[in-house]
């Protein structure tokens, strides 16, 4: 933009990185609304605050209650407001800080945009897949009830639609899997990426 200039400062991300003895990155949940992703994250967040590794976890209710509040969930606002969280990650990652999302995010292109504008070698995709009927039945929100009763507009999964991603770095299946099943599968994911030696005795 013009007359804005990015200032470059001495202290690196890599010399964050350091300051916390491990690697940052952006590790992103997605799937419907109902299949597991903020309990996943949740879990994922007190495990690594044990180890004394530094998160911060994003969460879609969350935002929207403030940074993202004059949102709507058209398409263009959804984009909209997984490009702002998207920025708001690159500066947590950039930090040195482990950022963990969990978003339904239903669109390809803007899942794809978060990776490019954190990078695409801080990004780790985790596909939360779970059924619709079986999100339906689960429905702890009672989001389904109402778009099936017209009471909600543009709801993931019922009249709006969500493109699963085709490579993602990680699948959990919360239909079949356990909890700590998905758990175990999450952790030896993200430990390569981390390089902290705590880590390597996690996932056992």
């Amino acid at each position: 933009m013009k007359n804005i200039k990015e200032h470059s400062y001495k202290i690196s991300k890599k010399d964050r990185e350091n300051l916390h003895n491990h690697n940052s990155a952006l590790i992103w949940f997605t799937g419907l609304s109902g299949s597991g992703k903020s309990t996943l994250a949740n879990l994922l967040e007190q495990e690594l605050h044990i180890l004394k590794i530094s998160t911060f976890a994003l969460d879609g209710d969350n935002i929207r209650h403030g940074l993202n509040k004059d949102l709507s969930f058209s398409a263009a606002d959804r984009s909209e407001n997984i490009r702002r969280i998207g920025e708001v990650a690159k500066l947590l990652t950039h930090a040195g800080i482990l950022t963990i999302a969990a978003f339904v995010s239903p669109f390809k292109k803007d899942r794809e945009m978060v990776k490019n504008i954190v990078g695409s070698d801080n990004f780790i995709e985790i596909y939360v897949n779970a059924s619709l009927a079986e999100c339906e039945k689960r429905d702890t929100k009672g989001l389904y009830k109402k778009a099936r009763n017209g009471e909600i507009k543009n709801m993931t999964g019922i009249s709006s639609p969500y493109e699963a991603p085709e490579n993602p770095t990680l699948e959990i299946d919360t239909n079949k899997e356990t909890i700590d099943e998905s758990m175990q599968k999450i952790k030896k994911c993200i430990i390569k990426k981390l390089k902290y030696g705590k880590l390597y005795n996690w996932s056992s």
